[in-house]
């Protein structure tokens, strides 16, 4: 790479950070626990609006496997979000009524609180509707992969994420508050991924699935990205550009094998396309406060209100992740 490209990637890096530091200033102090924070822990970063349906849920599956402790952007939540998580003794929370879309879709309010909190840790960047698979996950602590990457000298490590669907029309199970949302979301396409190389960061681009197929499919170019990079052994040179999509330095996105083989790979079940995207559909399109003008949030309107089904014959039930590594979702690489 050239000096001139690595002065210019460095120049956006430092320009991300910057305005993170500026987008923090919105930030509220809600509660502070991070004096519990033990040197090991492995830290869970998330924002959030309006999800108090899934918390007790997603924050259980994590605690199973070893988080320590949850550093949470409450953005304006108005269904007693932040009061449930003020009750959680892991849980330090910050509150902000800014513009979600004006902090790069919250990037830039994680980024401020990775550079403060999260030198040091291994760190998972997540939203509430996602959550992690890796190798061995069902007999295996976090720790143990972290551990792993850390003797093999990889700061990084990808997952991508998978859309899970129920059968039949979205709304037509209700989701309980605490419930698993796999007992209802239990379906995903086990085919139809496109995988790019972005040149420029070095980062895989997936594009593919359901959203693809069954939203997207007129204006496939669009479709949502599913490469992920969560999970990181952070330094407070680092910050993420888009999402968890792709970080910088670039060097943290080369998590893939070059030279044919592959590397320890995951997956992020996605527990988006539940009966409650009804309401989060409707809220997110009157704030219009995603990406794009909130295009996909449009097309999620336009297929609810046909009460149409992502269910098809090439559909596949979810079992573990030893059946996500044969159809090649993920890899254990060389862990054994």
């Amino acid at each position: 790479m050239s000096v001139l490209k690595q002065l210019k990637l460095r120049g956006k890096r430092q320009a991300k950070l910057l305005r993170a530091l500026r987008k923090s200033m919105s930030l509220r102090l809600r509660i502070n626990r991070t004096d519990l924070i033990r040197p090991r822990d492995i830290l869970v970063f998330v924002t959030l609006r309006n999800e108090v349906a899934r918390l007790p849920f997603f924050l259980d599956y994590y605690r199973a496997l070893g988080v320590g402790h949850f550093l949470i952007v409450d953005n304006a939540s108005d269904d007693g979000s932040a009061e449930y998580l003020l009750e959680q003794r892991d849980v330090s929370l910050w509150s902000s009524s800014a513009s979600y879309k004006d902090a790069s879709f919250g990037v830039d309010w994680i980024n401020h609180l990775l550079w403060r909190f999260g030198p040091g840790h291994w760190v998972l960047v997540v939203d509430v509707d996602e959550f992690l698979v890796y190798p061995f996950c069902d007999t295996r602590p976090l720790s143990a992969l972290t551990d792993w990457l850390e003797a093999q000298g990889r700061p990084a490590f990808s997952a991508m994420l998978l859309d899970m669907y129920p059968k039949g029309p979205v709304t037509a199970q209700p989701y309980c508050a605490g419930q698993d949302p796999f007992e209802i979301a239990r379906w995903f396409d086990p085919t139809n991924y496109i995988i790019r190389r972005n040149s420029e960061l070095q980062n895989l681009w997936i594009q593919g699935g359901v959203r693809l197929r069954a939203i997207m499919r007129d204006t496939p170019a669009q479709a949502p990205a599913l490469n992920k990079i969560p999970l990181v052994f952070w330094a407070r040179k680092y910050a993420y550009v888009s999402s968890t999509h792709m970080l910088l330095p670039r060097g943290l996105n080369r998590v893939f094998d070059e030279s044919g083989g592959e590397q320890a790979s995951g997956v992020l079940l996605h527990a988006k396309f539940l009966d409650t995207i009804l309401g989060k559909t409707e809220e997110e399109l009157r704030r219009g406060e995603h990406y794009a003008q909130s295009r996909e949030y449009r097309a999620y309107d336009a297929m609810l209100h046909r009460k149409d089904s992502f269910w098809c014959e090439w559909s596949t039930e979810y079992i573990n992740w030893r059946q996500l590594e044969i159809l090649g979702l993920m890899s254990k690489g060389d862990w054994a």
